[in-house]
């Protein structure tokens, strides 16, 4: 009896010890205690018990550590160790901090990480040869490991567009990192200007549509002489400034208009205006409210440059059929790779591109991928339709803002399953 005292005495002492060192940890302690790390505590949403700004420290170059580290940005919102974990994987520096569509679906903790080589997560020197597919990969796959300390649940990785690109290519480095990934509106993309492009912006919506929309590009170009000037106006009254000329943007923004139509779903045909009864300043007006302004100043091309990189090397990007309006440009120094100059070697290598489609097609689980039909990216959407592990949803006249949200509630339904099948 005394022994079986003593064997009783003793595994209930060992609950007890396994309780206080469960409670014993806070999210405060675990990061004080963290190599390699430093925080500040920061508000957040109030879903969130403890939000935090990291800056993790990770190796320029993960195959040999000797070439430097820089700090990389993660914002890091937690409810309970219990909970599952969302992490955000960014393509471009961190845009917000709030909770994403899942993390308040499932009501899980959080982490959004900064992509390297953009935001505040960049190396003092800038030796783009390291910003690459697997890199990146290594940055997430080191944040997992370390947040796995104090999450032992289930993990999805999530992200939008090229943020889900790089959902994909971690997952395809390292495939049992997470238990589900939701990349949404991610193109998979195997030439510098992917021709799929031109097909889809050749076939979508009603040819009467298709026509009004290059009707109206070709109407811009003819009118150069009257919108180039009020051009240069908009630049001077909104302070911002076009280095690459004026002319340059004229025509960027011009050739851009199509795709720009199609992905953001900000007008519909009705809205193409008339132009020839309408003014000059009403046809920039317009252009401009479905083309973003923003991507071709300045301020916008710097802050793009290593997006510029990825996509002219390892990622792909589209161009412009010159077919149609060709015979209008004047200033265009064409491809858009030029921004980069000589110094920079911009060989497009499709290899991994490739090997990750040939992965989602065959190997890859418990992958939720979100598009939406209309949008232009959607041309370049991988095929998984003889993949059985994975869920594939296209929004019907969906736009490159398309969210779990917007699908009908039995699509929803069907999304939730999923998830809860996989683990979250």
């Amino acid at each position: 009896m005394k022994n079986i005292s003593n064997i009783m005495i003793m595994l209930l002492l060992t609950i007890l010890v396994a309780g206080c060192n469960k409670k014993q940890i806070t999210t405060l302690e675990f990061i004080q205690k963290a190599e390699g790390v430093t925080f500040k505590q920061v508000s957040g949403d109030t879903m969130f018990n403890a939000v935090y700004m990291l800056r993790f420290k990770q190796p320029v170059d993960h195959t040999d550590p000797s070439k430097g580290y820089f700090e990389q940005k993660v914002h890091w919102s937690h409810i309970n160790f219990d909970r599952p974990v969302v992490m955000v994987t960014e393509g471009y520096s961190m845009w917000g901090t709030h909770p994403c569509e899942l993390t308040q679906m499932l009501n899980t903790n959080q982490i959004i990480v900064e992509h390297r080589y953009f935001g505040e997560s960049v190396p003092d020197s800038l030796d783009y040869k390291y910003l690459t597919i697997q890199q990146a990969a290594a940055d997430h796959h080191r944040i997992i490991e370390f947040f796995k300390q104090i999450y032992k649940g289930s993990w999805l990785t999530t992200g939008i567009s090229k943020g889900g690109q790089t959902t994909l290519y971690h997952r395809r480095q390292y495939p049992d990192d997470v238990n589900v990934s939701v990349p949404y509106v991610a193109p998979i993309i195997f030439e510098q200007e992917d021709p799929r492009i031109y097909t889809f912006l050749d076939t979508v919506g009603t040819e009467e549509c298709r026509k009004k929309i290059e009707y109206f590009q070709e109407e811009t170009f003819k009118r150069r002489d009257e919108i180039v000037p009020l051009l240069n106006k908009f630049a001077k009254d909104k302070g911002i400034s076009f280095s690459l000329g004026t002319d340059v943007i004229f025509e960027y923004v011009t050739l851009e208009y199509s795709f720009a139509f199609w992905q953001w779903g900000r007008g519909n045909c009705e809205d193409i205006p008339d132009t020839s009864s309408i003014s000059a300043e009403d046809m920039l007006k317009h252009l401009l409210n479905i083309v973003p302004i923003s991507s071709y100043t300045d301020k916008g091309i710097e802050s793009s440059k290593s997006f510029y990189y990825q996509a002219y090397t390892q990622l792909g990007y589209y161009g412009y059929k010159l077919d149609k309006f060709g015979k209008y440009l004047k200033a265009v120094d064409y491809p858009t790779n030029s921004i980069f100059g000589p110094d920079v070697d911009m060989t497009f290598d499709p290899t991994q591109m490739r090997d990750i489609n040939n992965w989602l097609q065959t190997e890859a689980k418990n992958i939720i991928y979100i598009y939406g039909a209309a949008d232009t990216w959607s041309a370049c959407a991988p095929d998984v339709s003889m993949n059985k592990n994975c869920l594939f949803m296209m929004l019907k006249d969906g736009s490159h803002g398309t969210r779990i949200r917007n699908f009908s509630d039995n699509d929803k339904k069907l999304i939730t399953e999923k998830l809860k099948r996989w683990g979250m």
